[in-house]
């Protein structure tokens, strides 16, 4: 009688009546997670609640679901939450409630909705591999989730301006920052633009999504035992 390998043990079990129902149940967990944060996105981006403004900021709160996509999903799910983000941000500036992107998408609207939604996307998978990473060498189980969190907004900021000046840095609506601004280059005008708004953003941003999605974590772990 022939023996069985490991690598054949390894396949019979994986293809086990038991491993098939945890795939389906973690198949349906991860379907049900990127409607709920699909639908959040939706709706902080319609009311008060995604912005916090104020007669100097308009901050925005939309980073904390791609921030939870990022810390209790994988990478790629928090692409996607990241997408719905960036077309939320175009359907903005198509609306014109963005005043920003809506004198820009009536430049170009191709650049437009590249500026809105690649560099979210980006942004959930990159900040999901980026935890993912600090989570493998993580021993407090806490860095990884604030490391996460942070780096969510910061590339957000990071990647969103870096596009903005790709495709549009010549147009009159960035020039006129520019001179309102007293910015004589690129450097210069991305420091003018982010400035104290960026820091206060990420700030809050980390702080919520830390403390939501480290809740997560522990809420879903006893709910899988």
């Amino acid at each position: 009688m022939k023996a069985i390998t490991s690598e054949q043990k390894k396949e019979i079990k994986n293809k086990s009546p038991q491993n098939a129902r945890n795939a389906r149940s973690e198949s349906s967990y991860e379907l049900a997670a990127l409607g709920l944060l699909t639908a959040i996105c939706f709706i902080m981006c319609f009311t008060p609640i995604g912005y916090i403004k104020t007669p100097v900021l308009s901050i925005t709160l939309m980073t904390v679901p791609v921030i939870i996509s990022a810390t209790v999903l994988k990478p790629r799910d928090s692409a996607i939450i990241g997408g719905i983000f960036g077309i939320t941000s175009f359907i903005q500036a198509v609306s014109g409630m963005s005043a920003l992107t809506g004198a820009l998408f009536q430049l170009n609207p191709f650049f437009t909705f590249i500026l809105c939604v690649v560099p979210r996307v980006l942004e959930g998978w990159l900040g999901g591999l980026i935890f993912q990473g600090v989570k493998k060498i993580d021993k407090t189980n806490f860095i990884s989730y604030a490391v996460g969190s942070l780096s969510v907004p910061l590339l957000n900021t990071l990647l969103f301006m870096s596009t903005l000046f790709i495709l549009f840095y010549n147009s009159a609506p960035i020039q006129n920052i520019a001179s309102d601004k007293g910015a004589d280059n690129v450097f210069a005008l991305f420091t003018a633009m982010v400035g104290v708004q960026a820091l206060i953003e990420a700030g809050i941003c980390f702080a919520i999504g830390t403390a939501v999605s480290k809740a997560l974590a522990v809420a879903l772990k006893k709910v899988k035992k």
